[in-house]
């Protein structure tokens, strides 16, 4: 992990971050000076004020896309701050960039009051065709989300809500099809009841896994426990029926563990306790709920991580390129769980073998943000 350190703050520290703005028609005369800017700017200022559809025309504000956090909740580090959280919206941005070709500019906000946020992003937007919103802290993000989406006529993603969810879904089909048992019959394990949390549980129960029990720092999640949150109440009351106690209670028995919470929680011992064929999916970030390692001597038969370092990689890069640039260039402004569904089901279709070592298509397959596109502006 030293030597890993060592070389991500070389890497990051080597050009100063990540990313740059490049110029489209580099200006290398004055004929070039005379178009990009005065006088030559002030005509399509004037077309798009007097059509301010053609903004998309003139400008690059239709393959821009927002990258917007406060810090709160930056992978699974916390809050850790807006200026610390800049690094990870750097990187959201450079995939963008590189995977789906779109533009995306990172925005960290100094500021943490909810409708202040949604304030400043309703003043912001005119200047993209997207929002994604990244590492704010629940139950404030889904206030920020819900009341944006209203405002705005342009997507407003939460990527840690569901590109998350999507992700976890298709590594579960893969898994299931492997371990040869039903979605209406696990009996799975969702520890973490935040943004990526809530919204798996959402997800799953859309695609007919009956059987959920949500895991948050105060325990078992369940129909008036104390300290939940309003979204936490509502899975509370659509999932767990019966079970009480804590993580160990709660993965007793249970097919499926799905870790979207913090390193080092899932012990060997828990692990034992599971269903035969256990699948763990250990998406923390950088440290994994339970170390690979670890899992596979306890007898886990499916391993997945949030980590590239490692083999079936549950990450929402799988997503979001792909799903933004299928929004923008269908000009649709809404997802919904069917399509969220359909994506996942895609992306898992692309695994052609799939094993216990194989259930995540790679980033890098050119097929991906192609598929998830597709799969977007489907109607």
């Amino acid at each position: 992990m030293d030597d890993l350190k060592t070389k991500a703050l070389a890497y990051h520290k080597k050009k100063r971050g990540k990313i740059e703005i490049s110029v489209k028609n580099p200006i290398l005369a004055k004929e070039d000076l005379r178009l990009a800017y005065t006088p030559g700017v002030a005509f399509a200022c004037q077309a798009i004020a007097g059509d301010v559809s053609t903004d998309r025309i003139y400008t690059n504000k239709g393959n821009s896309v927002a990258v917007i956090t406060d810090g709160t909740a930056v992978l699974g580090l916390g809050d850790i701050g807006p200026e610390a959280a800049i690094p990870v919206m750097e990187g959201k941005s450079a995939i963008f960039k590189s995977f789906a070709g779109i533009d995306a500019y990172p925005i960290s906000l100094n500021e943490k009051d909810p409708k202040k946020i949604i304030e400043i992003v309703r003043a912001l937007a005119v200047n993209y065709a997207g929002v994604n919103l990244e590492d704010i802290s629940a139950p404030r993000c889904f206030e920020i989300e819900r009341a944006l989406k209203k405002l705005l006529s342009i997507p407003v993603f939460h990527d840690d809500q569901h590109g998350a969810a999507i992700v976890v879904l298709a590594g579960l089909i893969n898994a299931l099809s492997l371990v040869k048992k039903k979605k209406e019959e696990i009996q799975v394990v969702v520890n973490g009841a935040g943004a990526a949390g809530i919204a798996t549980v959402h997800l799953l129960r859309a695609y007919g896994v009956r059987h959920i029990i949500a895991v948050d720092r105060q325990g078992i999640l369940y129909p008036g426990a104390k300290g939940m949150h309003s979204y936490q109440a509502e899975i509370a009351r659509l999932t767990n029926p019966k079970k009480r106690g804590g993580l160990a209670e709660a993965i007793r028995g249970a097919d499926v563990f799905i870790g979207l919470s913090v390193g080092n929680i899932l012990t060997k011992s828990m692990v034992v306790s599971m269903a035969e064929k256990p699948i763990v999916f250990a998406a923390a970030n950088p440290t994994p709920e339970i170390d690979p390692k670890d899992a596979k001597e306890a007898g886990v038969y499916i391993m997945a991580t949030g980590r590239s370092d490692y083999p079936n990689q549950i990450n929402n890069a799988l997503v979001f390129p792909g799903l933004f640039k299928g929004l923008l260039s269908a000009k649709i402004s809404e997802i919904t769980p069917g399509t969220m569904i359909r994506i996942a089901e895609n992306l898992s279709k692309l695994v052609r073998k799939p094993g216990p070592g194989n259930i995540m298509p790679s980033l890098f397959d050119p097929r991906v943000v192609k598929t998830v596109a597709s799969a977007v502006s489907k109607p």
